[in-house]
């Protein structure tokens, strides 16, 4: 690729990212964003296919790189033996979410444009299906307790999805609202302290 090409890519995608930011996915305008980007709409279709195209290009690597550090801390939880699994409840998917906490705030503009501007992509149920994964995993833990001949009082589902929904919520709410860095990290460890002894009452052990 050129520089010429490499310049023109960059005035897009920081052009589409203001806009993006501004408006939303579904508001956002194709026409200001080629105009502010300097490109014809010609040159713009040359690079993507589509709005949403340029969407998934300024956030799809940031979205995966989330979604696969994340399941694969259920996975290697899911791993150690049943004691194991027990005795180290929290501390897998709290490294977890400390490496996603610092990766999201080296890429917040990303972020805020899954958690809050990607209604009408694909991106736009991301929270929703990293709750998925968490409820998948919790239920896979209950059956861990059973088998030690723990009594878990799992909840009900729709209470189970609230819960979970809620630390997603609390976590996404730190950067939807620019908190600095510092006490965003304070923040997750009291949230990591109050879900596990919540998790632990509610589970039995």
């Amino acid at each position: 690729m050129s520089e010429s090409e490499k310049t023109t890519l960059e005035a897009i995608s920081q052009a589409a990212k203001a806009e993006f930011l501004e408006k939303g996915f579904r508001g956002a305008s194709l026409r200001n964003i080629v105009k502010t980007a300097n490109v014809t709409t010609g040159a713009f279709y040359g690079y993507y296919k589509s709005k949403e195209d340029l969407f998934d290009a300024l956030v799809g690597k940031q979205a995966d790189y989330v979604m696969s550090v994340f399941t694969k801390a259920q996975t290697d939880f899911a791993m150690l033996p049943p004691d194991e699994q027990k005795k180290h409840m929290s501390e897998i998917s709290g490294k977890c979410m400390v490496d996603i906490l610092e990766y999201t705030y080296k890429n917040l503009d990303e972020f805020k444009l899954i958690l809050s501007c990607s209604e009408g992509t694909k991106y736009e149920n991301f929270v929703h299906d990293m709750v998925e994964v968490e409820i998948d995993a919790t239920h896979k833990f209950n059956e861990v307790l059973k088998g030690l001949g723990i009594k878990s009082k799992l909840l009900n589902p729709n209470l189970e999805h609230m819960l979970i929904s809620g630390m997603f919520a609390a976590f996404s709410e730190m950067i939807i609202h620019d908190m600095p860095i510092e006490q965003a990290r304070e923040n997750l460890k009291d949230l990591r302290a109050f879900y596990t002894a919540g998790w632990q009452k509610i589970m039995g052990f």
